[in-house]
């Protein structure tokens, strides 16, 4: 079988790249794009050449960026003006081949086996001519790598930036990949390199010389896929980007959605209105999606060490319904954290996994009679769609769909009485814990929620994978600064 040409395009320090280019003043300065510093998001997103000489580094906090770096701007991030440079970067791919798979906004694959002939054009000439033509159209330099398959060209775009052209062929791999540190093989992260350094292996060369027996011990499964491509056996295709679902075509294996809380959960109160939020949009998202899932996750970042400890669980009956999600969740998270002062919670984030489709067979239960499981599913869709409608947010993430799953359809709303009476029962019907402690004495339930308790929490999703809640007048009446709230 012949090799194929794939390039890949990587936009050098994208974010803070794009920004300098639409704001002239920013040019020669050291300059970041960061999160919100009040909402507890001040890390580094992107940085400049400039910045990164002077130590700056990805998801660095921004207070330590600036001590590294002095004089630093730091930009808060225009993600509908990202968006657009990277749309305009997919048009230019699209005038080389129709078989391009983005990697992220900044990135992105282009198999140009079956068109470099109509071009006549060899692939490291279509390399540099996208090189060109991106400077000249968007002002923004780019990296291009070009291989035989997917994974060496992703190498070939970092191996030397920015704004250059990297060619790996099967003559000088050897050369310069098997060279490299095996840090820069791509799906190699920091646990895996520290695995592979205590077995002695530092470079992708010696990845690719490795026993089966070493890397069956060290790594499983996973270590013969590394090893086949170290060795430049990679067959995965490029995938065609969907321009209807604005994504590629990638098998969805889990929905979850988490959060950093604007501060510290010391109260299961909080954390409980927190998780049910999130299961709220777990579970709305594997409705949109025609899933149901059979396993459960609950994940903690606590406030003191920012360790992440997370648990899961097993569903008797795979789900997409708010409440079993929720009560699954609830109940992991109260194993899992005291839920107390002294041991304050950062973030939370809830993941539903183990997906089956949604109209497959669902086994019965003289317990739980599919007749109850239904209502119960349309009752927790109506509510959602409800609570949704009336905040003009969508509680849904914006992964993509398959083009082939038809958009299900929405059940009529019910009245704004009817909603707040479904979430509020839905809410009380929930034990509750003793919130004052102590042994013995008479422990009182918590006072039934309000209408204005539940409802007047709103919940925000930022790219299916975070969400913000707000309770009302956290802000003293400012407006969150939110592109849902524009």
């Amino acid at each position: 079988m012949p090799d194929r040409d794939v390039l890949h395009s990587d936009i050098n320090c994208c974010y803070a790249q794009i920004e300098c280019q639409a704001r002239p003043e920013l040019r020669g300065k050291p300059v970041v794009v960061g999160g919100d510093e009040e909402a507890r998001h001040g890390i580094v997103l992107a940085k400049n050449l400039i910045a990164k000489r002077a130590g700056v580094k990805t998801a660095m906090a921004l207070w330590e960026a600036r001590k590294a770096c002095p004089g630093l701007v730091v930009v808060p991030p225009d993600y509908r003006l990202y968006m657009d440079v990277s749309r305009r970067a997919r048009e230019i791919y699209y005038d080389y081949t129709d078989r391009v798979e983005p990697f992220g906004p900044d990135e992105a694959w282009l198999d140009v086996t079956g068109t470099r002939r109509c071009l006549g054009l060899s692939p490291a000439e279509i390399a540099r001519e996208v090189s060109e033509r991106m400077v000249a159209e968007l002002g923004i330099s780019v990296s291009v790598g070009v291989s035989w398959n997917k994974i060496f060209a992703k190498f070939g775009s970092d191996y030397k930036k920015p704004d250059a052209v990297t060619v790996i062929t099967r003559e000088n791999y050897r050369e310069v990949v098997w060279q490299a540190p095996v840090r820069d093989l791509l799906y190699v992260g920091p646990a895996t390199e520290r695995k592979l350094h205590s077995s002695g292996i530092d470079t992708i060369g010696q990845l690719a010389c490795a026993s089966d027996e070493l890397l069956r011990n060290r790594l499983g499964k996973m270590g013969f896929v590394l090893r086949g491509f170290a060795r430049g056996q990679d067959a995965t295709e490029v995938k065609p980007y969907d321009r209807d679902a604005a994504d590629v075509m990638r098998e969805i294996k889990s929905y979850g959605n988490g959060l950093t809380a604007p501060r510290d959960i010391c109260d299961p109160q909080s954390a409980k209105a927190y998780v049910w939020m999130l299961a709220e949009s777990v579970a709305q998202r594997m409705r949109e999606g025609r899933a149901r899932a059979r396993t459960v996750s609950v994940g903690a970042r606590a406030a003191d060490d920012l360790c992440t400890r997370s648990r899961q669980c097993k569903l008797p009956v795979a789900t997409d319904v708010t409440l079993e999600v929720a009560r699954a969740a609830w109940g992991l998270l109260r194993e899992l954290e005291p839920l107390d002062a002294s041991h304050p919670l950062r973030g939370i984030h809830v993941r539903a996994s183990d997906l089956e489709p949604a109209d497959a067979d669902l086994q019965a239960s003289l317990f739980d009679p599919l007749p109850r499981r239904t209502r119960r599913g349309q009752r927790s869709c109506a509510v959602a769609t409800a609570t949704s409608a009336s905040y003009g947010a969508r509680s849904s993430s914006t992964k993509a769909r398959p083009a082939s799953t038809p958009r299900p359809t929405t059940p009529s709303t019910p009245s704004a009485s009817s909603t707040r009476e479904e979430l509020l029962n839905a809410w009380n019907r929930e034990p509750q814990e003793d919130l004052r402690g102590g042994r013995g004495g008479h422990r009182p339930r918590r006072p039934p929620a309000t209408a204005g308790d539940l409802l007047g929490r709103r919940t925000m999703l930022c790219r299916g994978s975070r969400a913000r809640i707000e309770a009302r007048g956290e802000h003293e009446g400012r407006r969150p600064r939110d592109p849902l709230y524009r």
